[in-house]
Formats: C-alpha cells, structure tokens, sequence
C-alpha cells in the first residue's frame, strides 16, 4: 500500500505509484483523455478501485481551470418527458466522465434568468439548458460565460447552440397517420388559455398544415382550449366539448399526459377509444408505453437529442468558439392501441 497520505486521503501520486505509471497519467485516465491505452487505463482504473480514490473538484479545477461537473436545467422534474431526458443526459454525461447536476426552473423568468446570468458560473464546465419563459434576444444580451446548449423550441439565438425536433414536420407526420386511418373530424388537444408556449404553437401550426394538406377543412372548434396543463385540465376540456356538440373522430395530443386526459374524458362521456375517437400523444414517454390502452405517441428520438446536446457542449467546453449550431434530431410516429 502506498505511504504518505495526507489525513486519510488518497492522493493522485498514490494512484500513481501503486500502478507504476506517472501522476499526469493518473489525471489523464481520471479527466477521459482518449489517447490512453486499454492496458494503460484499465491499470489506471484498477489502482483508483483498489485504493478507493476520488478525484478532489477544486483541486482539479485549480490544476485544469475544469470541475468535472454539467449543469442540466429543466423546468419541471416530475413531468416524465423531462424525467427521462435527465436520465439519459446523466447517463450520457457519465460515459463521457461528467457528473450533472440537475435544477428544475419551474417556468420561473427570474430562475431562468439566473441560470444564464451567473448561478452556475465557476460551478460547472458547462450548461444544458431548456428554457420556458425567457427569450431568444435576452439569451443573447446577457452572453453566458459558461458554455451552454439549449434544448427545446422556446428560444433560439444565433450565436448558442441549440438542439430540438421539428415539431411541425412531427405534428404533420401524427396528423397524416390519422387521416390514413380514415379520420376527417381531428382535433388538437390543446391551447392552454393564457399559455401559448412555443412548442404548442409550433404542434398546432403542423395540426393545420397537415388538415390542409388532406383537404379537410380547418374548423377552430377542434382546437381545444383548457384552463392550465393539468390531467384535470385535458379531462374538462374534451367533456365539455362533446357535451357542447363538438364532433370529432380523433384527438393529436400536445403531450402525453393530455392524451391520458383524454382517454379519460372520452371515458367520461361514453365514447370508446379507439372505435369512436383515436387518440395520439406526445413524448412516447413511460405513461404512454406502459398504461392500459397503451398509447399511440408522436416519439422524439430522446438519446440522440442526449448524445447530440452533450457533443456540443464539449466541443464547446473544450475551446470552440464557433457559431450557434442548430441541430435536429428524428422523430417518429409509434402508434399502439389507441389508434
């Protein structure tokens, strides 16, 4: 066993002298330096095991200028679809030798704005970023010194690299497997009163794009409107409108979570789902692979949106000083029992 710890500590030189190779070896093994050998890191690796050795964060931010360390912020933790980005970013981060750490902003302007601004600034190499609320133009004024990677449609400046689906190619693709089914009373599910987000707008802009590609007349009674973002919400939303004649043969869902509304408010009303109404959501997240019918759902392709954000922000913590790139990752539509 290696001498000369200090406190207890397990010391860099230790994992050095115990594997026989030198201390810029050791760190880097610890920072993913890819031009190691396999015999060399797994050496390297065993020794950290044996020893039990854990890299020090300032120490390494002092020697490297780098924590080691991502910042994922997200607006909400408990809705699944930001759920399972956290996860896949954090796995991706840590085959890359990252650690996240992960915030949720709760639509909150002044938290967002926090999050560009200063919050993680000497904390972090780097930033993953989906905003709600804050705006292209006040992303570009307030120039973030520490990287940052944008996900999502809510906010795009030219100078910051962003990552996203095209949401109106994807309503349009949901929209046309519903006409292929013989649907002609679709409807969209919904406009939240006082809300329009970004990727709302972008879906319901496809929704009728892909109505008017079929020659089916737009009819603004089909899009439905409900009170807030809530389960609750999507249910008295679809019962009030068949319970105010609205007729319609199948419902695109702005998320998963509107289309469980829906199951459930065509449930309430005595249709049945999908003989009477065929419901598509969005997101393809667990509540839609996994619930009984299991749900039809427009699917963002969630790993390569992981994989894509991570590349870029590394190229960028790593020295580029490029213009924002602006990528776009697949999607498909999955369709299950309730179409």
């Amino acid at each position: 066993m290696p001498t000369g710890r200090v406190g207890g500590r397990v010391r860099l030189q230790d994992v050095a002298d115990l594997a026989g190779v030198s201390m810029k070896t050791v760190s880097n093994v610890v920072r993913g330096y890819e031009h190691i050998s396999p015999a060399m890191r797994d050496k390297v690796q065993a020794a950290i095991s044996e020893l039990g050795y854990r890299p020090n964060l300032t120490a390494r931010r002092l020697a490297t200028g780098k924590t080691g360390m991502i910042a994922l912020a997200i607006p909400e933790l408990d809705q699944l679809y930001f759920a399972e980005i956290a996860r896949l970013i954090g796995e991706e981060a840590g085959r890359q030798g990252y650690r996240i750490l992960v915030e949720q902003t709760l639509n909150d302007v002044e938290a967002e704005r926090a999050v560009i601004r200063d919050r993680e600034e000497g904390l972090v190499d780097g930033v993953i970023f989906q905003p709600a609320r804050i705006d292209t133009l006040e992303i570009a004024r307030l120039r973030p010194e520490t990287p940052l990677v944008l996900l999502g449609e809510a906010a795009r400046p030219l100078t910051t690299d962003h990552v996203m689906i095209d949401n109106t190619a994807a309503a349009r693709d949901g929209v046309e497997v519903l006409v292929r089914s013989g649907r002609r009373r679709i409807a969209f599910l919904g406009s939240v009163r006082g809300d329009l987000t970004e990727s709302t707008r972008l879906r319901l802009l496809g929704y009728q794009e892909a109505l008017l590609a079929a020659g089916i007349p737009l009819d603004p009674a089909l899009v439905l409107q409900t009170g807030g973002f809530s389960v609750e919400d999507g249910v008295a939303a679809v019962v009030a409108a068949v319970a105010g004649g609205v007729e319609f043969d199948a419902i695109l869902c702005r998320d998963d979570q509107f289309a469980m509304a829906a199951i459930r408010g065509l449930a309430r009303a005595g249709r049945e789902v999908p003989r009477d109404v065929a419901v598509l959501g969005w997101d393809d997240t667990a509540i839609a692979r996994h619930s009984t019918p299991a749900v039809s759902s427009v699917s963002p392709d969630k790993e390569s949106l992981a994989r894509t954000a991570l590349r870029l922000l590394v190229d960028r913590m790593d020295g580029y000083d490029g213009v924002g790139r602006h990528e776009i990752v697949p999607h498909v539509v999955v369709e299950r029992a309730t179409t």
